[in-house]
């Protein structure tokens, strides 16, 4: 795929309930949707939504344009700018979109540096982005994500709940087929988060098995 449509929407992301495993089949041709918005900037599509958009998405070279619907948010064609984030409490960037950007991070062309201050142990996420292909250090809390021309799909492992929507972001921005496992992380937050992405373009499905 081009590069995946993505959703970082704040409130729109926001145990096993059984034994069986619930996994999202993502194929990499998606169109672009904070969530939502996460997963355009990582791709060369369009979408208009509602959030709140974090100045971070604007530094990556995102076009946002306000409309009588909400926003427009588009790729200026010119590919993603690396961008340093560190997560503060509000009104600063929130812990709570630290993974998806970090997924988006994975295409950009250069270097970000990524650091958590609110929570330890928040990036557990950076293992299994690496099972893509992203290439990312880590240095006390700070995750130094380098960013990849290319991310190759592979199955990969939800720990939790921001860090699933991540591996869905990279995942649709990857060439070939990713498979998310332990999806009820994702379910925790985000109702049908496969059917908002599919409504953006996304080739995404939910299975069983």
């Amino acid at each position: 795929m081009k590069l995946a449509r993505w959703c970082l929407a704040q409130n729109l992301f926001d145990e096993a309930r059984d034994e069986v495993q619930h996994v999202l089949k993502l194929s990499p041709t998606a169109r672009d949707a904070k969530g939502m918005l996460a997963s355009i900037d990582a791709s060369k599509a369009r979408l208009t939504a509602k959030p709140r958009v974090d100045p971070g998405l604007v530094q990556t070279g995102a076009e946002i344009t306000p409309t009588n619907e909400g926003i427009r948010v588009k790729r200026n064609g010119a590919g993603i700018s690396p961008v340093d984030i560190t997560t503060e409490p509000f009104p600063g960037f929130p812990t709570d979109l630290q993974a998806q950007f970090m997924g988006l991070m994975t295409k950009a062309k250069g270097k970000s540096h990524i650091t958590e201050t609110i929570f330890e142990n928040r990036f557990m996420h950076v293992q299994e982005l690496a099972r893509l292909g992203a290439h990312i250090t880590l240095s006390g809390q700070t995750a130094i994500v380098d960013g990849v021309s290319k991310l190759k799909g592979a199955p990969v492992m939800a720990t939790d709940l921001r860090a699933s929507v991540s591996l869905v972001i990279a995942g649709l921005a990857a060439e070939g087929e990713t498979t998310v496992n332990r999806i009820y992380h994702l379910d925790r937050g985000f109702e049908r988060l496969e059917d908002k992405l599919s409504g953006c373009g996304a080739v995404i499905e939910r299975i069983s098995g």
